[in-house]
């Protein structure tokens, strides 16, 4: 079952972004708290989505399996908004069940739904497993792009620099 998160789900998505970072190999940069992620998806400015994908044990305990986190971006060609997919997790013991290709699906019908124009994300050169799933499902890779980020003190400067 694939549901919108809730502001109880907090601590578990919070702890599902934790093990995303240790598997992306970069633990010491997942930093934002539980406080962080609940007003981001739930407080006065929220503007950061997440969906839950729910595993039922056999015993009939409904357990969090996984967890997509995404925002509105905008396309100045198409003139419509579109998603990008921030975060796609599926915690390692219920890979295989269709987890992660159900909520890339659940954010594709949103975007037909709405009328919006794409579905991006980033995926790390190095994760072959996630290209092929990624492939599987039809998505192309922008090999003309490359993805620039400002941070730390090169954001500083360039924000404090007067224009």
């Amino acid at each position: 079952m694939i549901r919108p998160a809730h502001p109880d789900d907090v601590p578990v998505i919070n702890r599902m972004i934790g093990e995303l970072a240790e598997y992306e190999k970069e633990p010491e940069a997942a930093v934002a708290t539980e406080d962080d992620l609940h007003r981001a998806l739930f407080g006065p400015d929220a503007a950061v989505y997440a969906h839950v994908v729910e595993h039922e044990n056999a015993d009939g305990t409904v357990v969090p399996a996984g967890f997509a986190l995404w925002f509105l971006n905008y396309s100045t060609w198409t003139g419509r908004h579109g998603i990008y997919l921030e975060d796609l997790y599926v915690r390692p013991e219920m890979r295989g069940h269709g987890y992660g290709g159900a909520l890339l699906r659940n954010l594709a019908r949103i975007c037909v739904e709405r009328g919006y124009a794409r579905l991006e994300w980033s995926v790390l050169n190095w994760n072959t497993p996630a290209i092929g799933f990624y492939e599987s499902l039809g998505s192309t890779p922008m090999d003309e792009w490359t993805v620039r980020r400002l941070d730390g003190d090169a954001l500083v400067a360039v924000g404090s620099a007067r224009t």
